[in-house]
């Protein structure tokens, strides 16, 4: 891995786990770029395009699978289709940021497969009964939706081991600080430091 190279950073998390409040406390580091994805959803009322995501209509983003622009890729509750496009790790090189993922499981497995040094973390609710409160206080969603997000949470769940780090969410403050310092340390793995590492070395005349 040349350090050169973007960190990248995978969150993962069910729905009401406390993901996107986590992903923006850690770009508030500097050196961090968001991945914007595309989807064929529509947008929510509070959400503008190109900020969490680019709304695409679903010719468009088929369009986008066949010529190959996505580093991952899937559908979501069988209807709609999100994707990470591979533009942002070209943008985080130029920039020399890390860059960012919120993505779901099936997308964070694809992309470890493409990129095994990228590092995921995985956010978890403390317990089903305070994820089914999060959902209903965000008042969107029917009984049978909220059913079906927590059934999902709960397979989703059960791919954390396929995850490097796990950050409880009960304190978000706390878990701020995990998922910053999680960021912090990643940085700092020998593989990322390799060539300062040499430069260093050369200093001493070795």
């Amino acid at each position: 891995m040349s350090s050169s190279e973007p960190l990248v950073l995978i969150v993962s998390g069910p729905s009401g786990s406390g993901k996107s409040t986590l992903v923006r406390r850690i770009l508030q580091l500097p050196g961090t770029l968001l991945s914007v994805s595309c989807t064929t959803r529509a947008p929510r009322r509070t959400e503008s395009d190109g900020k969490w995501y680019n709304f695409v209509s679903e010719a468009e983003f088929q369009q986008m699978v066949a010529r190959g622009e996505f580093l991952e890729y899937a559908q979501v509750f069988g209807k709609n289709w999100y994707g990470t496009p591979r533009k942002w790790l070209d943008e985080a090189s130029a920039q020399k940021k890390d860059l960012v993922l919120e993505i779901d499981v099936q997308g964070a497995l694809q992309v470890k497969q493409k990129l095994p040094g990228a590092v995921a973390i995985f956010v978890l609710p403390p317990s089903r009964a305070e994820l089914e409160r999060r959902i209903r206080a965000r008042g969107q969603d029917s009984d049978d939706e909220i059913k079906r997000r927590l059934e999902r949470a709960r397979q989703e769940m059960l791919s954390y081991s396929s995850y490097d780090f796990a950050v409880i969410n009960d304190d978000v403050e706390r878990a701020t600080q995990e998922v910053q310092a999680i960021a912090l340390g990643s940085r700092c793995r020998v593989a990322r430091k390799e060539e300062r590492i040499r430069d260093i070395l050369k200093s001493f005349g070795g």
